[in-house]
């Protein structure tokens, strides 16, 4: 990533640092001012410590308006070929998802039309959705695979995410799901698939720096603890971080034993019990929330938010953008459905989709907070208040975005 080598002096902004040594809430700072250096931010303080006609470099009057880091999507299922919207009509008109599927739709319909795309193709169907994120300020961006579910497919998928980078000015982390679904190939032979996933695609993704962390589905119509422990244990064993999609329709146990492993997150959690909890906070593992899924597919089992608040345990925020269950490219949105469905507060929404969802990503020591020696990915708002980006929806408020220090256009 290119960063910037001319040092730059922001001034006369309100930063809400999402520092939590800061002693206020969201970390906020009134009349502040910060020098990026070579991507990064060097000095943070008071504006009245910096003199602007006598700082070399570019000088930037933030007008008195609101400075945040940049936004974290912390998990996506961003590439994938074809769409569902037909399925979504279908389920409006009373339609089963068990039917649907019975018919060849649901996650086989969207592994066929990937697999029918070479990566370029799927690079140019993904760009609408990255860029519809990035446009409203996310600056780091996770994309799984899973849609492939063979060697070849599954690859494709992770270099043409990673290949989305060179496209868009925006921060990737790719994670390997190829434990998504048993594909069709290996009907009544999932061991046999999860073999195959540990001895040929855990190893050449980590060979070859495709993926930065495994998920894996742990549910009664995927895959169940003993296998997602072998993931895990490859995975551990190639130096890839751990991710789960766990508790989402029952209980499991997925998600204590991802937090046995360390994983950065375990996500959904629906079903999530208070074993778990204490097991996710004691590992420091994050809760990834994902109110898009819950709202696309009219659910009402809500995840335990109050039990994870009284636990200590960090709650990430994410859209699950993907064609079934959360075609929602919106992190603005996932802010107010939050807030609103699950219950958060505006400052733990957007610590969501910012340290929180740093952390879910193993990036906690690089970005997510606005702190000395952190990465400058910042966002400038025409906002008085940081509630305002929970509160409402629509209106283009973004004024600046910051990737490593550089500003950047989507």
């Amino acid at each position: 990533m290119n960063t910037t080598t001319t040092p730059q002096l922001w001034y006369n902004v309100r930063i809400a640092t999402l520092d939590p040594r800061v002693d206020a809430p969201y970390g906020l700072l009134d009349d502040q001012a910060l020098v990026i250096r070579d991507g990064h931010i060097h000095w943070l303080g008071p504006a009245a410590e910096q003199d602007p006609a006598r700082f070399e470099g570019t000088v930037v009057n933030g007008g008195g308006r609101l400075l945040t880091p940049g936004l974290i999507d912390s998990h996506t299922h961003l590439v994938y070929g074809g769409q569902r919207s037909n399925e979504f009509a279908a389920r409006l008109a009373g339609d089963s998802y068990e039917a649907i599927a019975r018919r060849g739709g649901g996650i086989l319909a969207t592994v066929n039309a990937t697999r029918e795309l070479d990566e370029a193709a799927l690079v140019q169907t993904a760009l609408p959705r990255l860029r519809a994120l990035c446009a409203e300020g996310a600056t780091t961006v996770e994309i799984k695979s899973g849609y492939g579910l063979t060697v070849a497919d599954e690859l494709k998928m992770l270099r043409a995410a990673k290949a989305l980078a060179r496209q868009v000015p925006v921060r990737i982390r790719t994670t390997l799901l190829a434990a998504h679904a048993v594909p069709p190939e290996y009907k009544g032979r999932s061991d046999d698939y999860v073999d195959l996933i540990c001895r040929e695609l855990i190893p050449r993704v980590a060979e070859e720096g495709l993926a930065e962390a495994v998920d894996v589905f742990c549910e009664n119509i995927a895959f169940d603890a003993p296998q997602c422990e072998r993931l895990f244990e490859t995975a551990r064993a190639h130096g890839l971080g751990i991710k789960g999609h766990m508790e989402q329709l029952s209980n499991l146990g997925g998600s204590r034993l991802a937090a046995r492993f360390g994983a950065w997150s375990v996500d959904h959690l629906e079903y999530l019990d208070d074993a778990a909890i204490a097991a996710m906070k004691e590992a420091g593992t994050v809760a990834c929330l994902l109110p898009g899924a819950f709202y696309f597919l009219g659910e009402t089992k809500l995840p335990p938010v109050a039990a994870l608040r009284e636990a200590g345990v960090p709650m990430a925020l994410a859209t699950d953008c993907n064609p079934g269950s959360s075609p929602l490219a919106s992190l603005r949105l996932m802010l107010n459905m939050g807030c609103v469905l699950f219950g958060l507060t505006p400052e733990e929404a957007l610590a969501g989709v910012t340290r929180e969802g740093a952390r879910a990503l193993g990036l906690s020591e690089e970005t997510g907070m606005i702190r000395e020696g952190m990465a400058a990915d910042l966002l400038l708002w025409d906002l008085d208040d940081p509630a305002q980006l929970s509160y409402e929806f629509g209106p283009q408020r973004l004024v600046k975005r910051l990737l490593a220090g550089e500003e950047t256009h989507v």
